[in-house]
């Protein structure tokens, strides 16, 4: 886990599902740390320090800005 990068933290795993998906889509290297217990016992989330996720350091500023699109309100568009 040298190699890989903390840029986000999540408290349930609702929160991340589209975004695990384009990560997969655009091939990056990623892992959800904690992702296991706090399915176990989401309701200790915070206490555990919530999900994680690391990226390879060589995909960060490809994830960071698939995480920035997502965050910005005006790409969303009705169809």
């Amino acid at each position: 886990m040298n190699n890989y990068q903390l840029i986000a933290i999540f408290t349930y795993a609702s929160e991340y599902t589209v975004l695990r998906h384009l990560l997969q889509q655009a091939e990056i290297r990623f892992v959800f740390q904690n992702e296991t217990m706090i399915s176990v016992l989401p309701f200790h989330s915070n206490a555990i320090g919530g999900i994680r996720l690391l990226v390879h350091r060589e995909d960060v500023a490809e994830a960071t800005e698939i995480l920035n699109n997502l965050n910005n309100p005006s790409s969303l568009r009705i169809v």
